[in-house]
């Protein structure tokens, strides 16, 4: 609750926290259209392939071009303006970072930026979920080895989650389950980028219009970016998925502690202290009413009778039983509220999520029937979606990670709906991004990561 105090008083020490931010896509700049407002905080350097493109993002978010003007990284530390760089390490290794911000969207680049800041001791805020679900285990114990914080990124749905799980923990409350809404049918695990904008009803002028990537709103809809978010909360949290995945229960806000309740109770969940996603669509398409789409959401059990007449007492939406109540956050702000993040691991030392072990993975799963020399191309694709299976299953069969589903070719034939492993595709075996999954398979995994072994 004092973080805004604890940034002024550096302001006035005159040490702000110094950051960089890798990667000035949407996310990135949302973030830096903040930073620029927030006292006891400096950007030190904004890095991107097309520092062209991440000048014309400071510049449309607000920032004055003085204020990005640097000609170094020393520049930039001694006189406060911010560098644009195409030299990520570079500006992870200055001695005046404090913090490194990783939103990229990509768990090659990710992961190489997360054993950067192992290398360099800087601390590491990864809005990158893509690849703490494909290794965050492994690099979360890499960043404590080394000393540094590795968290989640405040204002992504998973950091949220954690933050309402932490609550009803903290609390002394039994979560029954967490997660967060979004569109879904079960027609859209095939959907396409070609298709993506008539299930988004979105007219060809707004798509012309608008900044949007095809593949990436995609993802959001094909059940991937679900799987992908679920997968990193699990392992955040310690809570754990159905063994089918995800099951997209249609609900509103006011029915989360009906629904969101162990099926032993009358709900939808295949067990108490369960990941799940709602859905704000009815099975036929109809809106689901006060539906929870942009927001994230925690059921808890109130264990006593005390506890379930307080509940009562105090006007707490539950179940018919008074057993089960639910709190959710209608909204999240995405890269406008990542300073609670920034701060928390700067000023801190505490992240603000983080994984903890290997209880949930996203894998990759055939949209259609696939043929044998067909090559993968990855999340929101044409040919496969990421589904969410639990950690042990994913290893015993030994399934490809989505996030390693791109520009792999098919060994074989696939039928549609089959998950994709490694056996199934040519992949490079010394590529850092598969040998730190591969590493994080066997030091979460063990005995279950020998029956996947190629």
């Amino acid at each position: 609750m004092n973080l805004h105090r604890l940034l002024e008083a550096r302001e006035a020490e005159g040490r702000p926290v110094r950051a960089v931010l890798v990667g000035a896509g949407k996310f990135g700049s949302m973030y830096l259209a903040q930073a620029r407002r927030t006292p006891g905080l400096r950007m030190l350097a904004v890095a991107d392939l097309a520092p062209d493109r991440a000048r014309a993002s400071l510049a449309r978010v607000g920032w004055e071009s003085a204020r990005y003007g640097a000609a170094s990284l020393d520049e930039a530390a001694r006189d406060a303006s911010t560098f644009v760089t195409d030299h990520a390490e570079a500006a992870i290794s200055h001695p005046a970072t404090d913090v490194v911000i990783d939103a990229t969207g990509n768990p090659a680049v990710g992961i190489a930026n997360v054993l950067a800041c192992c290398r360099h001791r800087k601390s590491i805020v990864m809005v990158n979920v893509e690849a703490d679900a494909l290794a965050g285990p492994l690099l979360a114990r890499r960043a404590r080895e080394a000393g540094i914080v590795y968290s989640l990124a405040y204002g992504d749905q998973p950091a949220l989650i954690c933050e309402l799980v932490d609550w009803a923990r903290a609390a002394g409350f039994e979560v029954v389950a967490a997660g967060k809404g979004t569109k879904y049918l079960p027609a859209y695990h095939a959907s396409t980028p070609k298709t993506v904008w008539g299930h988004y009803g979105f007219s060809d002028e707004m798509v012309a219009r608008g900044d949007f990537n095809a593949q990436m709103f995609n993802s959001f809809l094909d059940g991937t970016k679900s799987g992908i978010e679920m997968a990193a909360v699990a392992n955040a949290t310690g809570l754990t998925p159905d063994p089918d995945g995800l099951a997209f229960p249609p609900c509103g806000v006011d029915d989360l502690a009906r629904v969101l309740r162990p099926r032993s109770a009358g709900g939808a969940l295949h067990h108490a202290g369960q990941v799940e996603v709602v859905s704000s669509l009815e099975r036929d398409g109809r809106p689901v009413f006060r539906d929870l789409r942009w927001g994230v959401y925690v059921t808890f059990a109130a264990g006593h009778e005390y506890v379930r007449r307080c509940f009562g007492e105090y006007g707490i939406v539950t179940d018919s039983s008074g057993e089960y109540a639910a709190m959710y956050k209608p909204s999240h702000l995405i890269g406008l509220e990542l300073g609670i993040s920034v701060a928390s691991v700067a000023l801190r030392r505490e992240p603000t999520g983080a994984a903890t072990g290997w209880r949930a993975d996203c894998v990759a799963t055939a949209k259609r029937a696939l043929k044998a020399g067909e090559v993968l191309d990855g999340e929101g694709g044409y040919t496969v979606w990421g589904k969410l299976m639990t950690a042990a299953a994913s290893a015993s069969v030994g399934a490809l990670p989505i996030g390693l589903a791109h520009g792999v070719k098919l060994k074989r034939d696939i039928p549609a709906g089959r998950t994709v492993t490694w056996n199934d595709v040519e992949h490079d075996a010394t590529a850092q991004a598969v040998r730190i999954r591969r590493e994080m398979e066997e030091a979460f995994a063990p005995r279950a990561s020998a029956v996947a072994a190629t």
